[in-house]
């Protein structure tokens, strides 16, 4: 009897392992639309990354003009 308890306690915690398991559902292949929309955010991480170097540049060249001590 004993044997036959160990033997259920070991299906049902494997059963129950087996379901608590990490299954991803496979990806959806990504339509046009968001393959364009991946395109306009990477466009507009570059612009804004271009932009930022842009403003840096001109504070530099700003600081150089006054002259730093100044402020």
């Amino acid at each position: 009897m004993q044997t036959l308890a160990y033997g259920m306690t070991l299906v049902l915690t494997l059963g129950l392992a087996a379901c608590g398991s990490d299954q991803k559902a496979p990806e959806e292949p990504e339509g046009p639309m968001e393959e364009a929309g991946a395109e306009v955010d990477e466009a507009a991480e570059e612009a804004a990354d271009e932009t930022e170097e842009a403003a840096e540049e001109i504070e530099e060249e700003a600081d150089e003009a006054v002259g730093e001590d100044e402020y």
